[in-house]
C-alpha cells in the first residue's frame, strides 16, 4: 500500500517516550461523547460489551475499535478516536474485550493477546448488522496484536475492508523482556496489579453466582500473590485458563509478527522507535511484510502517545491519521 506517510512531531517538552506514554492516563482530559451499549453474546456462553458511538444510517462507514492491556473502551485513545470517525460523518463501536467493561466475564477464561476467535466473533456480527456499511477495525497495543493475528489467519477473508494497528508488541516474549527493564519496570508492575485485580473480580463474581466449576479452575492457578514480571504471570495465569502450555508457548502461539506475512487486507501499522515496551528488535523487517501493508515507523511517540501540538493545546496525531488514512482506502 502506498497512500502517504506523515511525520510526526512531539509536543515541546514532550519528547520523552515516557512523558508520550503517560499523558493518556495522567494528564488528558475526558473526552465525553454519547454511546449505546450492545452485549454481544459467545458461541460459548460469555459475552463482549460494546460501544457504539456516531450516525445510525445502514451505509455510513464503520470502525471497529480495540482497546489495550487492561484498558477499555473509557480508555482515552478509544473515546478520541471514536470521537474523530463520528466528525467525518463514520460510525464506531468500541469492543471491550472479556470481562474488560466494569462487569467480570462469566468463563474461567480471559482475554489475551492471542484472542482472534472473539475479534472474527464481533467482525460477523457487525457484518450481519450493518451489512451495506464498509467495515474497518482499529486496534491499540494488546487489541492491534490481536487484529495483525486476525489478518494474518483469515488472509482474504479478515471481513474488514483496512486496518489500523498502533503500537504493536509484535514479539510477545521480547516484549515480556523489555517492559522488566528501566523505567519500564513501572509500567509492568501496574500492570501486574490490574491483571491481578481482573482475577480476584472473577473470583469475587463466581462466589457470589455460586459458579463452582469456574471457581475451581481459578482454584487451581493457585496462589496469585508474589507475580512481577509477564513471564510469572502468563506462565501461572494466562496460559492454563486460555489453553496454552506455559508462557513461551502462548507467546509463540498469539505473537503477531510470525503472521504478517499472510495478511491481504489494506493496513496500516504506526509505531514509534522509541515505544518503552518494545525492543528495536522485536520490529518486523520489511520482507516480513505483506504488499498490503503500510508500515510508518516514527521516531518518536512513545506507547500509545504521539502527543503533538503543545502543552496547552495538546493534539492527537492518531486521532487524525487513523481517520485520514483510512477514509483514504475507502476512496480506494
Amino acid at each position: 500500500m502506498s497512500f502517504p506517510s506523515e511525520r510526526f512531531t512531539p509536543a515541546f517538552g514532550l519528547g520523552n517516550p515516557h512523558l508520550q506514554t503517560l499523558w493518556g492516563p495522567l494528564w488528558r482530559k475526558t473526552t465525553h461523547i454519547e454511546r449505546e451499549r450492545e452485549r454481544l453474546w459467545l458461541e460459548d456462553g460469555d459475552f463482549l460489551d460494546m460501544d457504539w458511538h456516531g450516525p445510525h444510517t445502514a451505509d455510513a462507514p464503520l470502525v471497529l475499535v480495540l482497546h489495550g492491556l487492561t484498558g477499555s473502551s473509557n480508555s482515552p485513545y478509544v473515546a478520541g478516536v471514536q470521537k474523530a470517525f463520528a466528525a467525518q460523518g463514520w460510525a464506531s463501536v468500541a469492543l471491550n474485550w472479556r470481562g474488560c467493561s466494569g462487569e467480570p466475564n462469566l468463563l474461567p477464561r480471559s482475554y489475551h493477546s492471542g484472542a482472534s476467535e472473539d475479534l472474527a466473533e464481533a467482525i460477523r456480527h457487525l457484518r450481519a448488522k450493518r451489512p451495506l456499511a464498509p467495515l474497518y477495525a482499529v486496534g491499540y497495543s494488546l487489541g492491534g496484536n490481536v487484529l495483525l493475528k486476525h489478518l494474518g489467519e483469515t488472509g482474504s477473508d479478515s471481513g474488514v475492508s483496512g486496518a489500523v494497528a498502533v503500537s504493536v508488541p509484535f514479539r510477545l516474549d521480547q516484549c515480556a523482556d523489555r517492559i522488566g527493564q528501566g523505567f519500564s519496570k513501572v509500567y509492568q508492575a501496574h500492570f501486574m496489579r490490574e491483571m491481578v485485580a481482573y482475577i480476584k473480580n472473577k473470583q469475587r463474581q463466581f462466589q457470589h453466582d455460586g459458579r463452582e466449576d469456574g471457581l475451581a479452575a481459578l482454584a487451581a492457578l493457585g496462589s496469585l500473590e508474589n507475580m512481577r514480571t509477564f513471564w510469572d504471570f502468563d506462565g501461572r495465569v494466562t496460559a492454563p485458563l486460555n489453553g496454552f502450555v506455559d508462557a513461551e508457548d502462548y507467546y509463540r502461539r498469539a505473537s503477531s509478527r510470525y503472521f504478517l506475512g499472510e495478511i491481504r487486507t489494506p493496513t496500516l501499522i504506526i509505531q514509534a522507535a522509541d515505544d518503552p515496551f518494545v525492543f528495536p528488535h522485536s520490529l518486523p523487517q520489511a520482507m516480513e511484510l505483506s504488499a498490503s501493508t503500510q508500515f510508518e515507523l516514527q521516531a518518536k511517540g512513545g506507547h500509545v502517545g504521539f502527543v503533538d501540538g503543545s502543552f496547552r493545546q495538546p493534539g492527537y496525531y492518531l486521532e487524525r491519521r487513523i481517520p485520514q488514512w483510512l477514509s483514504a482506502v475507502g476512496r480506494g
